[in-house]
């Protein structure tokens, strides 16, 4: 009877943090916004912008560092282990980051977990999905729609199903992001 009140329990206030935050995420006013998610992340760095309609499960184990950029409709996943998002990272919009998956050969369909680490001055286009137990190394570049399954390499750029290797990039990466567009 207390396995099962307990599991009523975590489930009920599961819904209500979704419920609650899904309302202050579309609150149009970024400060707000920004406040809420100060006290839940594990950390938001100074000047990172999260604009509307994100998706945060288990707040507790995303980091999210300084001057960084997440854009509408992300799904940032927080259930399998760690995500930590490093300093003047671009993600744009439809992203979705998963620290949580189901093991396609057990018999059982049991979850399997890992940490997501995306590093410094990493750009992540529209409509990417990252799967668990990824790092993404420093200054790469993710083309959208791929599917990242695989460790990128630093100042790599990778596209497509599963994200293979498609360039280089040649930056010096030198910029500090700084994006807040009103009402978004």
């Amino acid at each position: 009877m207390i396995k099962i009140i307990t599991s009523f329990l975590r489930e009920f206030s599961f819904g209500l943090w979704i419920i609650i935050t899904s309302v202050v995420m579309w609150i149009p006013f970024h400060f707000i916004r920004y406040i809420y998610l100060r006290i839940f992340l594990k950390n938001l760095g100074k000047n990172s912008t999260i604009l509307r309609n994100v998706k945060i499960i288990k707040p507790k184990n995303i980091s999210i560092g300084h001057n960084s950029i997440v854009n509408n409709n992300v799904l940032l996943d927080g259930r399998g282990g760690e995500l930590i998002i490093g300093n003047n990272v671009d993600i744009a919009q439809e992203v979705n980051i998963w620290t949580l998956e189901h093991d396609v050969n057990d018999e059982h369909h049991s979850t399997i977990g890992g940490k997501v680490i995306i590093e410094d001055y990493v750009w992540v286009a529209t409509r990417v999905t990252i799967l668990p137990n990824v790092t993404i190394g420093r200054g790469s570049v993710i083309a959208s729609g791929a599917v990242v399954t695989k460790d990128v390499q630093k100042l790599t750029i990778v596209g497509g199903v599963p994200a293979k290797v498609i360039g280089i990039r040649d930056n010096k990466l030198n910029y500090s992001l700084y994006y807040r567009p009103w009402f978004v």
